[in-house]
């Protein structure tokens, strides 16, 4: 069996590492080659791929109970435009020029450092928010009953309306008591000691991360990631999304065959921006393995966030009476199977770090829009908003 090679890509802000394998030089004459055995790579492609589908089939349901709750409320949603999705790759590759000149410039061991601190923060943050709806279903007596005490933090922030009355008599002046005219800010917290103890697991979670590194915090952070990440990020539109992914299309690949700059900031960073899995977990055990297989965030969050807006247009479908099924979020979400297992299967046959956009983007798009097509939707799926509000030319 040959070799696996170390190499990785890197999409700036959702940073899509491909799947790939990595080696470590055991000293600086001469470098260490890892053969993975057939049952390791196995084991470690499979959990990446299934730890993909969780995320983006549950990322995708709860965007719809996101979209639901802002409606409900009447919150402004933060939509990604036609003009957003455009510029995206733009801006992304300048972000990713951007850090690749600081890398150049400073040394990897302070980048490192505020990277750590950054993700230890935001990780605790979004693992938080990924547990806290599960919890909320989970229905035990006990649990119901502490949930009855709940505990209130109120952060209100006024604006002042200072009046000043002058009177005729020999009394002095006399000032009112400032009233306030309207709320400038108010933030309500709202939690129960389950919340709480939520948040300390969470905590313990990033100290794990953040002192040791280990592969399996830095997994539990990753899968949070995703899962928020595909809920929030909303296209509002299908097109948005066909010209976001077409524009990554090109973008991954430019950045990965046509310079070094990609793989070059990927390998300078070690951060929850990827899954991992040992190759050699079934040889050295738990603690010890350290040749990983890999995927990127940026691989399952943006086709995640497409397939996502599928299955909301899908549920629109069924509100008007059409088609009852989820069909064009099972046609996408089996195009992502097939993208990821074909990702796999050609870095195997040229052992070089591929992007993995190059195969998810066509399939995802392909499926679905062929589907339309061939259903007679193409208008009506193309005519689809989440949010009808929005202006009409965005």
């Amino acid at each position: 069996m040959s070799a696996s090679v170390e190499n990785a890509t890197l999409s700036p802000l959702l940073d899509t590492i491909d799947i790939i394998n990595q080696t470590n030089e055991t000293n600086t004459t001469q470098k260490e080659v890892f053969v993975a055995r057939t049952d390791g790579m196995l084991l470690s492609y499979s959990f990446l791929l299934i730890a993909a589908l969780l995320c983006v089939y549950f990322g995708s349901y709860r965007s719809i109970t996101r979209k639901d709750k802002q409606k409900t409320s009447g919150e402004k949603p933060d939509v990604l435009t036609a003009k957003d999705a455009a510029m995206f790759p733009f801006i992304a590759s300048g972000f990713l020029f951007g850090i690749y000149l600081v890398i150049l410039l400073v040394s990897k061991e302070y980048i490192t450092f505020v990277l750590n601190i950054y993700f230890f923060l935001i990780g605790i943050v979004a693992l938080f928010r990924a547990l806290h709806p599960v919890l909320l279903k989970i229905r035990l007596p006990v649990l119901d009953k502490i949930r009855e005490r709940q505990f209130h933090i109120t952060l209100t922030e006024n604006k002042p309306s200072n009046t000043t009355t002058e009177t005729t008599t020999t009394t002095p002046p006399t000032t009112t008591t400032p009233t306030t005219e309207k709320d400038l800010m108010h933030i309500d917290f709202n939690f129960d000691l389950i919340d709480v103890g939520a948040l300390f697991f969470c905590v313990l979670i990033g100290v794990w991360y953040f002192l040791k590194r280990h592969w399996i915090a830095n997994n539990i952070f990753g899968i949070a990631f995703s899962i928020n990440a595909i809920e929030i990020l909303h296209f509002n539109k299908v097109l948005n999304g066909v010209v976001l992914l077409s524009g990554l299309f090109v973008y991954d690949i430019f950045w990965v065959f046509g310079t070094n700059v990609m793989i070059t900031v990927a390998k300078s960073f070690d951060a929850p921006i990827k899954l991992l899995f040992p190759q050699d977990l079934i040889e050295n055990g738990l603690l010890a393995a350290n040749k990983f297989a890999m995927l990127g965030l940026g691989d399952i969050v943006v086709p995640g966030a497409f397939i996502a807006l599928l299955l909301r247009y899908d549920m629109t479908r069924k509100q008007a009476g059409k088609k009852p099924s989820t069909l064009y979020f099972t046609v996408s979400f089996i195009a992502y199977i097939i993208a990821l297992v074909i990702t796999i299967l050609i870095l195997q046959i040229f052992k070089h770090a591929q992007p993995a956009l190059l195969y998810i983007v066509p399939l995802c798009l392909v499926f679905p829009l062929v589907t339309a097509l061939i259903c007679k939707d193409w208008t009506t799926m193309f005519a689809y908003e989440d949010h009808t509000s929005e202006k009409k030319n965005e």
